[in-house]
């Protein structure tokens, strides 16, 4: 692990000479600061002098604390390796860590905090579109580089200086969809019908509804030729879908799109067993994954990131896995394994250190330029920011299910794991007399 981000910094810098010659503890309302840990590794002069602050929040109690969980381990690892290994432009690193409790609104004012009362140097987005969405416009307003991983509201984010990590392209409202359902077209047995449960969260409406009747899994769903026969929506925030199980139960689509995040796939998997009631396909839009994992045997999401092979031979994605896999043990994790929402969560904090040390210095409009013109290898792969395209790149997804109570990708073929291919029948399990 001591080398593991000595690397990254290395194949970054490589780059640019090319380019240049040629469930935790709960929270509490403080503040949480990661600071360098007592015995610097050896490979590198111990950092000195006063701390750069990284500002951030995470939806540490609320809606989306089970997620936000993951991105606060995988932050703190970082960090932590960053400060043994001789600090970011040789200054240790002290992120200065919120809870926005899973409200936009406090997200906003706590960005507002960590900008104006804190004097943070740098900032990175926290989890989730609504969230990510409320701080972009504090960010915009005081010129500081935004660097987010799992914001969705694709062509909402005007803002010069973001830079999406969330690796989904800018139509994603197409893209996402038609990814998964040429997944199941690639069955021989497609499903006829589907069934949509939408969240009212932002970024899960607009992938199930699209933007401005254009795109949105209902209408991708329709282009693929199924029949749509439910289409029904909640408010954020849930904790109850037994009437909405019910309305799924009796138009008993042969495949089920769950347009959610969190915990919500997990919610209606409760509701829809006291209904005795299990739907023959289902998808959620951005689950948790250990919930899920344990509840959702045979459930689709999509991902970046799953801890098998090809993923795993990205330069420090093993040793990140065995470490995660430790501290999301120790904090009573039901799913310690490496996900997409970890591994995103890191490659943001590559691409922010990274530009940093290429740059040599905290200026903001030094570090943006320099990501719009400049490449980054990261754990999810090399991180490209099209000015002209909102800043996003291509979509790199690919389609995962839960198989054996863990994730695995199963579509395209070349990302899938060894010996895993898509389990779906539009018969359920009763295959025999479909």
């Amino acid at each position: 692990m001591k080398r593991l981000l000595l690397t990254n910094v290395m194949i970054v810098l490589m780059l640019v000479l090319t380019a240049c010659g040629g469930a935790p503890a709960a929270p509490t309302e403080a503040m949480q600061a990661t600071s360098a840990p007592a015995e610097p590794a050896t490979e590198a002069p111990a950092a000195e002098g006063e701390p750069i602050r990284v500002g951030s929040t995470l939806s540490l109690t609320g809606p989306l604390a089970a997620t936000g969980a993951i991105h606060k381990i995988v932050g703190e690892i970082f960090v932590e390796q960053l400060n043994a290994e001789g600090g970011l432009l040789g200054r240790p690193v002290e992120w200065i860590l919120l809870d926005d409790e899973s409200v936009p609104d406090k997200a906003a004012a706590l960005y507002e905090r960590l900008i104006t009362e804190e004097n943070v140097d740098l900032i990175i987005g926290p989890y989730g579109s609504g969230n990510i969405t409320a701080a972009m416009q504090v960010a915009e307003r005081y010129n500081m580089v935004f660097i987010h991983h799992t914001g969705s509201l694709t062509y909402a984010y005007t803002y010069k200086w973001h830079f999406p990590m969330w690796y989904t392209g800018l139509d994603t409202h197409k893209t996402t969809p038609d990814l998964l359902f040429d997944a199941l077209d690639s069955t021989g047995t497609p499903p006829k019908t589907i069934g949509f449960v939408v969240n009212q969260f932002p970024g899960t409406m607009f992938m199930a509804r699209g933007r401005e009747g254009d795109g949105g899994a209902i209408n991708v769903a329709k282009e693929h030729g199924y029949e749509v026969v439910l289409d029904v929506d909640f408010p954020f925030g849930t904790t109850d879908l037994s009437a909405i199980a019910a309305q799924v139960r009796d138009a008993d689509p042969d495949f089920l799109y769950v347009s959610g995040l969190g915990v919500d796939g997990n919610t209606l998997i409760t509701a829809m067993n006291a209904l005795n009631y299990q739907p023959r396909g289902l998808f959620v839009q951005w689950p948790a994954p250990g919930p899920l994992a344990e509840a959702g045997e045979g459930a689709f999401s999509v991902t970046l990131f799953e801890a098998h092979e090809p993923y795993l031979s990205k330069s420090g994605a093993a040793e990140l896995n065995e470490e995660f896999g430790k501290r999301a043990t120790a904090a009573g994790m039901s799913y310690p394994v490496l996900d997409v929402q970890g591994a995103v969560s890191w490659a943001t904090w590559q691409t922010l250190t990274a530009a940093v040390e290429a740059t040599g210095g905290l200026e903001q409009e030094a570090i943006a330029n320099w990501l719009l013109t400049n490449k980054v290898e990261t754990i999810i792969g090399e991180m490209t920011f099209d000015p002209n395209n909102q800043n996003y790149g291509p979509d790199l997804q690919s389609i995962k299910q839960v198989q054996d109570g863990q994730w695995v990708v199963i579509y395209p073929a070349e990302f899938a794991a060894e010996g895993s291919s898509i389990v779906y029948s539009p018969c359920g399990t009763q295959v025999e007399t479909c």
